[in-house]
Parts: structure tokens; C-alpha cells; sequence
């Protein structure tokens, strides 16, 4: 099946929220969402303070809707300095598996996995996706008019209250915002099918700790 990627001569819709959400139809998306103890709130709160600061050095401010067009119009030099210092390092973070780490458990992380896929082919293609102790890291192509952040939300609110019940837990199970990547081109899908496939071993994670899916049939369309 053919993923299909981002198209920047055409519309994008922005919605701002804590992160700024890029909407376009129909195209692949690289998305995690972490579980609401995985990262201490006095990190999370120092990781989007030096953001903050560090972007306003270029004349951008993150809590605007538009800021992520602006980011695209720095260099390329710019914009890989950033992804290096913040989104790698957020991703390391969650890899030290701190909180709870309740999907490092089976049954919890089925239920995620089956949540995945219960509409793929229907309102998304599925693609890889890893299911980590405290997070979780997927490849997914809309279908239609299916808007990734309605659907981040709508697995999570199920997942939640089906984790919930089988643990015998109450309260949050996932932090509310999700990190979501338009997919650019071959090389950048590619790119994260790898870190997928890699990040239960980077980890340091032995095998039953983590949920591990491939789709092995799938293609791009640049």
C-alpha cells in the first residue's frame, strides 16, 4: 500500500494547541504520544522555556499558530540545530523510562496495539509502529478527511479507560498533547521507520518489554 507524503504547494491547516498541529488530507504522519507520568513536569516546563528562547533569537514565537511556517523559512543548517537539541532530546528523555512505564505490561500494550488497528483501512493506513514502556511511536496515513489530532485523541481516550479497567487504576494514563510529523519526503519516512524499528534496542529493552509491529508492504509516494 502507498503512503502518501506532505505536499507543501497545497492548503495546511495549523491548530494551535500546548504544540502546534499541521493538518493536510490524506497524507503520513510520524506521531508519539507518551503516557502522562513519563516525563517530570519541572523538565517538561525547562524543555519549553529553552524553546521558547531559543526560537525568539530568530524572530519566532511558539505560541503563535504560524510559527512552524516560519520555522520552515530558516536554513536547513538552523533547522537541523533545533531538531538536535529539543525533539532528540525529548525523545532520549522518554527513552530512560521514567513513571510507571505500565505498557512495559502485555495486556496494556495489546490494547493499544488493537487500538491502532481497529480502523486501519477505514479512517487511516497504519504503518510501523512500537509500543515503549512510556510511550509510543507510529507511522499512519489519513484517510479522507480524518484529522490526526481527533484521531490521537480518540485512540487515547479509548486506551485510557480500557487500561484503566484492566489495571484497576483511575485517573490520566496519557499526557494530553501529542507530537505529530508531517512526513516529507522518501528519505525522511524511511528515516523514521528506522528509529522505530531501533528504539526498543536503544532503550535497553529486552524482548517482551515493548510491542513491536512492521508493515512490511508499505511504500511512499514522493
Amino acid at each position: 500500500m502507498t503512503f502518501e507524503l506532505f505536499d507543501p504547494d497545497l492548503p495546511v491547516q495549523i491548530n494551535q494547541g500546548a504544540l502546534p498541529h499541521w493538518y493536510q488530507p490524506g497524507v503520513t504522519y510520524f506521531v508519539t504520544f507518551r503516557t502522562a507520568d513519563s516525563v517530570p513536569a519541572s523538565v517538561a516546563k525547562s524543555w519549553r522555556v529553552r524553546r521558547f528562547k531559543w526560537l525568539e533569537q530568530f524572530g519566532i514565537d511558539d505560541g503563535n499558530p504560524d510559527w512552524k511556517t516560519r520555522f520552515q523559512e530558516l536554513s536547513a543548517e538552523i533547522q537541523h540545530e533545533f531538531h538536535s537539541i529539543f525533539s532528540r532530546e525529548f525523545l532520549e528523555y522518554l527513552d530512560r523510562g521514567y513513571g510507571e512505564c505500565i505498557l512495559k505490561q502485555r495486556t496494556p500494550a495489546k490494547i493499544v496495539a488493537d487500538s491502532l488497528l481497529h480502523f486501519d483501512g477505514d479512517r487511516y493506513h497504519m504503518g510501523d509502529f512500537v509500543i515503549m514502556p512510556n510511550h509510543v511511536h507510529l507511522l499512519v496515513c489519513l484517510i479522507g478527511d480524518t484529522d490526526i489530532e481527533k484521531q490521537c485523541y480518540s485512540w487515547k481516550k479509548f486506551t485510557a479507560t480500557q487500561i484503566n479497567k484492566a489495571l484497576g487504576h483511575q485517573g490520566e494514563v496519557w499526557q494530553y498533547e501529542s507530537f505529530d510529523h508531517l512526513i516529507r519526503n522518501p528519505d525522511h519516512y524511511e528515516q523514521f521507520r528506522s528509529y522505530i524499528a531501533a528504539n526498543p534496542q536503544k532503550a535497553g529493552l529486552r524482548e517482551g518489554e515493548y510491542l513491536y509491529r512492521a508493515h512490511e508492504s508499505s511504500r511512499v509516494t514522493p
